[in-house]
């Protein structure tokens, strides 16, 4: 995982999290690898790791067994919440870019409609 300077890393693992489990690359009940084996595999401090693991659980993101681990909510209700955060905070951030370029909402939408219009077009027809 390559991380940005700028944003604390503890808060980049929440996101990547985050991204796994709307994605469903991480299904509700999955158990996490051990903390020490996420430090190794995202080349971090164990303790960068236990603080975004700690948010997640406060969060009900993650719950954690004693002597088992830490595993995917299975509340599919927090699921449905996180994704619709994650969501509202990236057309936030874009919204409020596009804003800066003086762009009205009407011309927002209808830039993002002829993106979806060149993204899905299929070059065969």
């Amino acid at each position: 995982m390559k991380f940005d300077d700028r944003i604390p890393i503890y808060y980049q693992i929440k996101q990547y999290f985050y991204q796994q489990i709307i994605t469903q690359q991480l299904q509700p009940g999955d158990k996490l690898p051990g903390v020490r084996q996420l430090a190794v595999d995202l080349t971090v401090n164990v303790n960068t790791i236990q603080r975004a693991l700690q948010e997640l659980i406060t969060e009900g993101v993650l719950f954690s067994k004693r002597g088992l681990g830490n595993f995917v909510t299975t509340d599919h209700d927090t699921i449905k919440q996180l994704k619709h955060r994650v969501v509202s905070g990236q057309v936030a951030w874009y919204y409020h870019q596009l804003e800066k370029l003086g762009l009205s909402p009407a011309s927002m939408q209808q830039a993002l409609a002829d993106y979806i219009e060149e993204e899905n077009h299929d070059p065969k027809s």
